[in-house]
């Protein structure tokens, strides 16, 4: 069976339903393809099930890039504003969780309806269960399935990464940048649990369940956040964050009282200077297990001025050198992707194949935790769909 389109998009997620809609809404043959059994399966399982589908507060520092201007144009036309217009539309309740975080009230699932009603409406027809054997390209593009084969004027790529695989990720995406002579920027996993040293490991692993409030550093970038300890390593929205810009043998610099002077009691003299008062002040500034491990690892080597003053700088200042990641199966986005350098910032067109695409997460474009990377799923399937629809 052949089918013809004007436009073809290979993947049912955020993006390429956004490209889809938006091409398909000005008269375009609009059609999505994807190997899953249903759409948006990345948003049903994101924010706890609830989906946070944008940030308020976007901008383009809250993305990591090897050409941090790039993001500029996609997100300046497509704006969480513009999203919030849909959301509204579709009459689905929201709130603000936190730094300017929005999810949906009910479920992750009214995300995917409004989706799924823009495409009908918009005449998309969405081919789920489709595996694709083979791209090739002569004046147009064909792309055969196990049954089918869909020919079409333009391509758009929005396989996303490579996170998650059980969800369905694969590397097509990246297949068809070397295939077409694209060039990519090395992925890695991002938005990750960190993994332990066998050292670290041995003393702090049974505190899995423990979070804190801290400030993390690597290199220039600091998040402050919750971190919290696994059985493996590190987690929480403070190690995620800082997880993309981490690079093997790089370490942590993480601030377990960010803000908190707290041997500043002992400056009355009157304070007993010992272990039992030590304990009692760290557990007032750390839960009780974390504080009670910190002191019987770390206790201070005297109890003068000069020793305390070093012992608290050690808790504002503790070094971890990560043995790893978590990985693709834990990250919860990818973090490089088709070199930016290829792709017109305003369209998302290939510059080098005239009606290629590539858009979302497999393009070398990641948000920080919180909604942006759904923003740029939002704005870049826009844009092309909008430079498809002329």
């Amino acid at each position: 069976m052949t089918y013809v389109f004007d436009v073809l998009i290979l993947g049912a997620g955020a993006a390429g339903l956004m490209c889809a809609i938006e091409a398909g809404k000005h008269g375009k043959r609009v059609a999505v393809v994807d190997h899953s059994d249903k759409i948006g399966k990345k948003i049903l399982i994101s924010g706890g099930g609830r989906c946070n589908f944008t940030n308020i507060h976007c901008r383009p520092e809250n993305f990591i890039s090897a050409n941090p201007h790039f993001c500029k144009s996609a997100l300046a036309r497509y704006t969480p504003q513009d999203f919030l217009a849909l959301v509204t539309k579709h009459q689905i309740p929201y709130h603000e969780k936190t730094l300017g975080q929005l999810f949906c009230d009910r479920s992750a699932r009214d995300i995917v309806a409004l989706l799924e009603t823009e495409c009908r409406d918009a005449g998309v027809q969405i081919f789920l269960n489709t595996h694709v054997e083979k791209v090739s390209h002569s004046n147009d593009f064909e792309i055969r399935t196990q049954d089918a084969v869909y020919s079409c004027a333009a391509l758009v790529v929005a396989t996303g990464g490579l996170s998650i695989p059980k969800m369905g990720a694969t590397s097509l995406g990246y297949q068809l940048a070397n295939q077409f002579g694209i060039a990519i920027q090395p992925c890695r996993p991002a938005l990750v649990p960190l993994l332990f040293s066998n050292d670290d490991l041995a003393n702090y692993a049974d505190l899995a369940g423990v979070a804190a409030s801290v400030s993390v550093r690597c290199g220039a970038m600091q998040f402050r956040e919750n971190m919290l300890f696994t059985h493996r390593g590190l987690s929480g929205p403070a190690i995620l964050q800082i997880s993309s810009y981490w690079k093997p043998g790089l370490a942590i610099e993480i601030d377990l009282a960010p803000n908190n002077a707290w041997t500043r009691p002992w400056d009355d003299p009157k304070l007993p200077r010992n272990s039992e008062t030590a304990k009692r002040l760290l557990r007032a500034t750390l839960p009780h297990r974390l504080a009670d491990r910190w002191l019987t690892l770390h206790p201070p080597e005297e109890w003068n001025n000069h020793s305390l003053r070093e012992w608290e700088s050690r808790l504002h200042h503790w070094t971890v050198v990560p043995a790893g990641t978590e990985g693709y199966a834990k990250a919860e986005v990818t973090a490089g992707g088709i070199d930016t350098n290829e792709l017109s910032a305003k369209t998302l067109e290939c510059r080098k194949m005239p009606r290629l695409f590539f858009i979302g997460e497999v393009v070398d474009v990641t948000g920080h935790l919180g909604g942006f990377n759904f923003q740029w799923a939002w704005a870049s399937g826009f844009c092309a769909g909008q430079a498809l629809s002329i």
